[in-house]
């Protein structure tokens, strides 16, 4: 049968964006360069059109968007969804519901009726310069003519979500000119699969792959509903570099059921509890996926982000599309990473936020203006309006006066280039033609070009109205007065979980860098003159994360090793040996004694580095394992000789894991900020049960709900919010169990801070929990 609205993938390439999407453009492309992707075809962009306007609902989704305000949150999820549900509830035109059905029975074949996943495919997607990653739908395990005709449709309404619509706003395409194609494929009933990418997205290493993998189909790794495992892969020789294996605690499969959708589970009840830190690859289904991965970007000659899924014992490829998100420069023909040593220049003032990367043109007068080019940062003493043209050229603006309402800082908000105002020197200690990174939104300039998080995160900073993007816009996060902070351990972690709909870093754990990145004792660098190394590389791993997230806070815990872990580093072999290093010598104890202090002060010292050198001052600081007031007092004294005394812009809290904590609070609320209740050690210190006894915790010791934990934690937080003081949590807790989460809304504390996986839950739990507190409050008053 010959096809006007529909297209099988052996008929397209990638030069059919226009008439399939770019998702729908490149499956052809791969399926005709022999590369394994489960059958299928395309109901065209043409078809949408024909749709749309056949049916009259072209000129009513015009009228809709031209009165919408798009800035306007709730005006533009509100009328979008006005628009959606028209498409869904208009009847499919004959000629192209025939179509399809013909076109779905011939992919059936013998085996018809068959399960089909159907995809969203936009004629502006996966472009070189903007992928539209994300913003339609997916549909799995569509099953029967009546429900794929329904989920084409589904398809072609996902054209106007909220956050595809804002999308195309701030990409500049114009919303009458983007179609929508949507794409008919047979379901892979994925037992592991994940993403790739054919090049290390974080370092801009072309000679590495870097691969994510997890249990079930593909839909929970791509949003971000589990921390999948993590494999780098050299491409010139297939080793396998470094793998990080993750908790894989959820994974979604199709609904056993029912004959259609999906389902999320627990990968402990799906397939059993060791599934759940198991590698999901093993070492040769990694070697052969990478083969397939270095032969697509071979055949498109460009990197890759890959989409894959394994049933059977065969890969299949079920989307690829070029990596728009790269951090490069090109120099003679090769590609050189951007570097993340860090030198600042100069400092001043944020004038208009966002990040640029370029060469410095300085600008005097009139008649230099013409020396601006694309790429190139404007430095002078102040502006003024002959040099607006210039300045509209400009990546970024640096002068040496002037403050945030200066001529420079109104103008570039205006233009929505980054702008840096007053720092006394730029011309003198800036060159003409040197490479910076103006980083506006904290006011340093650094040498060279460095990295600060992900060309999507600068793009989105820039300007006085930033994009709301990433996981916020694939769920309009609720808002909670409870804040919901997360806990990181991993510092380049956090470039899979910056999207996340969290208010802040409540938990930074040090020990991984300390392990990671400098891998020797404190001690034993001072004593061989290395502790410059330390300061640098603790500092490094600090702002990582607080660059990411700028200016949501970081609460970072000062070092927390026990006796055991710290004679595992370089030179640690002098540290005692404990019976029980879990209640010896770690934590506070350890800063203040002789043994240690002079370490605890080069702590100190990244800490100020992180938050003067690079204006970071987001960056709180926590203190572990605290027995007594007298060692606060002393703690905050050797802090304050480094430079780190609480302020308006600096916190200092105390982790609550110790029972003295409790029965002291009063006391305790006279010498610092706040509170973050560790729930792990507090429970198990006020039973006397052990965390590592698998015994014990079998028999149910070890459960934060204890009334007696329960007491301590509700004493705490009433004596914290009488003295007006910060009270949060960083245990397990919250991430597992929602009734504790929900008795710590009650109690009144001031937020949670969970596991990455359990954020999005977690902040709707909250939600929920705050808004049953508000209706309970209305309906006692109306009594």
């Amino acid at each position: 049968m010959t096809y006007k609205f529909v297209k099988w993938f052996n008929e397209l390439g990638k030069n059919d964006v226009g008439l399939v999407g770019g998702k729908g453009a490149n499956l052809g492309e791969v399926t005709n360069a022999k590369i394994s992707v489960p059958p299928g075809f395309c109901v065209t962009a043409e078809a949408y059109k024909y749709f749309i306007e056949k049916t009259g609902l072209s000129s009513k989704i015009k009228d809709i968007i031209g009165k919408t305000d798009i800035n306007n949150l709730e005006e533009l999820m509100k009328n979008t969804s006005e628009i959606r549900n028209m498409i869904t509830n208009t009847p499919m035109t004959p000629e192209i519901e025939k179509e399809i059905i013909e076109a779905y029975k011939e992919l059936g074949g013998k085996d018809y009726p068959v399960k089909v996943a159907v995809r969203s495919s936009a004629t502006a997607e996966d472009l070189p310069d903007a992928s539209f990653a994300g913003q339609q739908e997916t549909y799995l395990n569509v099953f029967g003519e009546k429900d794929l005709l329904v989920n084409v449709r589904r398809c072609w309404a996902s054209l106007w979500t909220a956050r595809a619509t804002a999308y195309r706003q701030a990409q500049g395409f114009d919303h009458f000119s983007v179609y929508l194609s949507a794409v008919v494929q047979k379901m892979i009933q994925s037992e592991i699969s994940g993403v790739a990418f054919t090049v290390n997205p974080m370092t801009g290493n072309r000679q590495e792959i870097m691969i994510n993998a997890s249990w079930g189909l593909g839909e929970a790794v791509v949003s971000g509903k589990v921390t999948p495992d993590e494999y780098i892969v050299d491409k010139s020789n297939l080793n396998i570099i470094e793998k990080t294996i993750s908790d894989k605690n959820l994974m979604i499969v199709a609904d056993p059921n029912s004959e259609r959708g999906t389902i999320e589970i627990e990968v402990s009840k799906y397939l059993g509890e060791e599934f759940v830190k198991k590698q999901s690859l093993s070492d040769e289904q990694i070697v052969s996926l990478c083969q397939q991965l270095i032969k697509i970007e071979k055949h498109y000659g460009t990197p890759q982000d890959v989409e894959w899924g394994y049933e059977n014992g065969n890969f299949y490829i079920l989307q690829s599309r070029p990596i728009t998100t790269l951090n490069k420069i090109q120099k003679e023909g090769k590609d050189t990473a951007a570097t993340n040593t860090k030198k600042v220049l100069v400092k001043g003032l944020g004038a208009s936020p966002g990040i640029a990367t370029g060469k410095v043109v300085f600008v005097n007068n009139f008649d230099d203006v013409t020396k601006i080019e694309k790429n190139t940062i404007l430095v002078t003493t102040m502006t003024n309006p002959d040099m607006v043209p210039a300045m509209k050229k400009s990546l970024a603006v640096v002068t040496d006066e002037g403050g945030r309402t200066c001529h420079a800082a109104i103008v570039s908000r205006e233009l929505g280039i980054p702008c840096i105002v007053g720092t006394k020197n730029a011309t003198e200690i800036l060159k003409e033609g040197m490479e910076i990174t103006v980083d506006a939104s904290r006011g340093v300039v650094y040498e060279g070009h460095i990295s600060l998080g992900s060309e999507d995160t600068e793009k989105s900073t820039i300007g006085t109205t930033p994009l709301v993007k990433g996981a916020l816009w694939k769920e309009i996060a609720p808002v909670t007065a409870t804040k919901i902070y997360m806990n990181l351990g991993e510092p380049e972690a956090i470039a899979r979980y910056k999207d996340l709909p969290f208010d802040g870093i409540g938990l930074m754990r040090t020990e991984f860098i300390f392990t990671d990145h400098i891998g020797a004792h404190p001690m034993y660098l001072l004593k061989n003159h290395q502790e410059q190394m330390f300061i640098d590389k603790l500092a490094e791993g600090i702002s990582t994360v607080a660059e990411a997230i700028y200016p949501r806070p970081v609460v970072v815990r000062f070092s927390d090793f026990r006796t055991n872990e710290f004679r595992g580093l370089k030179g640690g072999e002098n540290e005692p040996i404990e019976n029980n290093p879990m209640i010896g010598w770690r934590g506070v104890s350890r800063y203040i004694s002789p043994e240690y202090e002079a370490g605890f002060r080069l702590e100190c010292k990244a800490m100020r580095k992180v938050r003067e050198e690079f204006q970071l001052t987001n960056v709180y600081a926590m203190l572990p394992f605290v027995r007594t007031t007298a060692e606060v007092r002393q703690v905050l004294k050797i802090m304050a000789d480094e430079g780190l005394s609480s302020s308006l812009n600096f916190k200092v809290w105390i982790m609550a894991e110790v029972p003295s904590v409790v029965f002291l609070a009063e006391q305790f609320c006279t010498l610092v900020d706040g509170f973050s209740i560790g729930s792990n050690d507090l429970t198990q210190l006020i039973l006397g049960a052990d965390r590592d006894s698998e015994k014990l915790s079998n028999m149910g010791y070890l459960d934060e709900r204890n009334e007696a934990v329960i007491a301590a934690i509700s004493h705490l937080i009433e004596t914290a919010r009488k003295y007006g003081k910060t009270i949060s949590i960083c245990g397990q807790g919250p991430s597992v169990y929602p009734e504790f989460t929900e008795f710590l809304v009650h109690s009144g504390i001031t937020s949670v801070s969970v596991n990455p996986d359990t954020v999005a839950n977690t902040r709707r739990l909250v939600a929920s929990v705050e808004q049953k507190m508000i209706l309970e409050s209305l309906r006692k008053l109306n009594k």
